[in-house]
């Protein structure tokens, strides 16, 4: 369920919206327009866990114009277990003061 935006950009600059149903939307459009985020879900790899993959997230939406290097650089991490929930793996990824953590714990193989 959402609702359908008209907004108007000038110059980069939002200055109308319409068709929102509730506050959140005109903070939504403006957001969207001048520094879209997304929550960042994927995998790193794990030695001697009881899989071969963690699955971490973002603890904060993260710049859409940066979640491409950051699977890069999330490609190149590997962590060794045990790993506990909300662990940090990844501290500032990509200097944005954003961390990457664990979203499972991840207990020792054997």
């Amino acid at each position: 369920m959402g609702c359908r935006l008209d907004v108007t950009v000038e110059e980069g600059k939002v200055v109308s919206v319409e068709g929102q149903a509730c506050k959140r939307g005109l903070t939504y459009a403006q957001d969207e327009i001048t520094d879209p985020r997304r929550t960042v879900t994927t995998t790193v790899r794990v030695v001697n866990g009881l899989h071969p993959l963690l699955p971490v997230y973002t603890e904060r939406p993260f710049p859409k114009n940066q979640i491409f290097p950051l699977l890069e650089e999330l490609q190149q991490v590997t962590v060794a277990a045990p790993v506990r929930a909300g662990q940090v793996i990844q501290p500032n990824a990509l200097g944005t003061g954003i961390n990457v953590l664990a979203s499972r714990d991840m207990p020792q193989r054997g």
